[in-house]
């Protein structure tokens, strides 16, 4: 569905992304997994069409992307959750979610609606609330439910357990596994790298903006290069 080749990208001529190559399928969680600093941001940047890539490619479902804009990104269904949720906070819940469908999605936006309040119904109890109203958690539950509202053929969610509770992480990455088991393609960029592994297909952890190591999720979950150097376990 995804394939990156060479893909480089930075900011006023530092270069952040060092020629990433990584792929993601039909169906799958792939986890991209690394510390503060590595990268990660900037590719969900570059494969959002915020920030233009300085070589390489991207194909999303066989059409090269890396040259779009934005807008056209979305339309074609690569939908990014942003880290730090940038919902809308003096807009109320209804709106945060219908603006999710601005550019993609309008024809089914009712149906839509339905089935993200059904995800999340303390979104339902909260539907008139300004946005910035709402809990860490309940926020991020309305940045996703307006990710959904796209219809997304892939979802990018960048950090979604940062800042939650224990209890609310936890429901955080059942509700991934959820919509991964409903077919839809996730991409999740996260720090939390053991229950990351524990629900994506594949990972790719990424260090000074390359791929430090790659693999299935479980193989990478027992690697001791992994539990060395991110997980401080000899």
């Amino acid at each position: 569905m995804l394939e990156v080749r060479g893909l480089r990208a930075g900011y006023d001529g530092v270069e952040v992304l060092r020629g990433l190559d990584f792929t993601v399928s039909q169906g799958e969680i792939l986890a991209v997994l690394g510390a503060n600093g590595v990268g990660k941001t900037t590719l969900n940047k570059a494969l959002s069409g915020v920030l233009p890539a300085s070589a390489g490619e991207i194909a999303f479902c066989g059409e090269r992307i890396d040259r779009w804009q934005a807008p056209r990104v979305v339309e074609a269904g690569l939908i990014h959750v942003p880290e730090g949720r940038r919902i809308f906070p003096d807009m109320t819940v209804r709106d945060n979610l219908i603006l999710g469908s601005y550019r993609r999605g309008k024809a089914n936006r009712a149906r839509n609606l339905e089935h993200v309040l059904d995800l999340f119904p303390r979104l339902r109890e909260r539907i008139a609330q300004l946005g910035g109203t709402l809990s860490g958690g309940e926020q991020q539950m309305l940045a996703i439910g307006r990710g959904l509202m796209a219809e997304p053929r892939l979802l990018i969610l960048d950090e979604p357990s940062l800042g939650l509770s224990p209890l609310l992480v936890e429901e955080m990455f059942q509700l991934i596994r959820r919509l991964n088991g409903e077919g839809l393609t996730i991409m999740l960029v996260e720090q939390n790298v053991i229950q990351s592994l524990e629900i994506a297909d594949h990972a790719l952890i990424l260090e000074n903006g390359s791929v430090a190591l790659s693999g299935e999720a479980a193989a990478l979950a027992n690697d001791p290069e992994l539990k060395r150097a991110y997980l401080g376990m000899s």
